[in-house]
């Protein structure tokens, strides 16, 4: 079962019968991109969020990805990050490592993760700073209408309110337009520290893939997807990339289209 929504600058919409047939497609998505990068530049820089995100992702760890995939060409980044230990629960690298990352070949020092021993406001400054080292040196491209680093892929989740990163409805740093990477310490949803990177960022993404399971997310889903006309957007409502915008939407989520 997949359809497509044509609306302008709402993206290309597949709705599967599973999460299953999700995770499959999701895979095929990714590799291909990899494949495509990692020839054109002999780079494939990809961003990673926390939540149901990382558990989707587990069939480029089977075969026929594990092996065809080139993982020494990824370079892998995080959309936000709690600020806790590595080790922690709550951290968007553990998940991330427990569920992916320990199951492929990709070289640890493409892997760049938060600085754990520091507080928000240094974690954000951090990583922005390591941000604009790469972009320097070529890792990560620019966005020529921007100005602002341009990932290959941007997978990302969302939660029941309709957030997307760190970034919750009616929160100020929705509308942060200059910093690359931001801090918040009243998250709505806990831990109440993290960074996050800015919708400028998120924005001047080549593609980005949006994955979203289940009834609860089928609100937000419809705000974003459906005809209704909101004054006050949601952070979903805001993903706008440059290039390609893909969801992938279980049926649950899509059952109020």
């Amino acid at each position: 079962m997949a359809m497509t929504a044509t609306e302008k600058g709402k993206g290309k919409v597949e709705v599967f019968n599973s999460e299953e047939d999700l995770s499959v497609s999701v895979a095929k998505y990714t590799a291909d991109l990899s494949d495509k990068f990692s020839k054109e530049k002999g780079t494939f820089t990809v961003v990673l969020s926390g939540g149901s995100l990382i558990e989707s992702l587990r069939k480029l760890v089977e075969p026929p990805y594990i092996d065809s995939v080139d993982w020494s060409t990824w370079q892998v980044f995080w959309v936000d990050e709690r600020v806790v230990p590595k080790d922690h629960d709550d951290s968007n690298y553990k998940l991330a490592f427990d569920g992916f990352l320990a199951k492929v070949p990709i070289p640890p020092g493409n892997v760049y993760s938060i600085n754990d021993a520091l507080p928000a406001e240094g974690a954000a400054d951090d990583y922005e700073t390591c941000l604009k080292h790469l972009v320097k040196s070529g890792l990560i491209s620019v966005s020529a209408a921007t100005g602002f680093p341009k990932f290959d892929l941007m997978l990302l989740g969302m939660g029941p309110d309709g957030h997307v990163a760190s970034l919750f409805p009616g929160h100020p740093l929705v509308k942060e337009t200059e910093k690359w990477v931001t801090f918040i310490k009243d998250s709505p949803k806990p831990p109440p520290e993290r960074i996050s990177f800015t919708f400028p960022v998120i924005n001047s993404s080549a593609h980005i893939a949006l994955l979203v399971c289940g009834a609860a997310e089928a609100g937000s889903v419809h705000a974003a997807l459906g005809n209704s006309q909101n004054s006050d957007p949601l952070p979903v409502q805001m993903v706008s990339p440059e290039g390609e915008l893909v969801w992938f939407l279980d049926k649950d989520a899509a059952s109020k289209l």
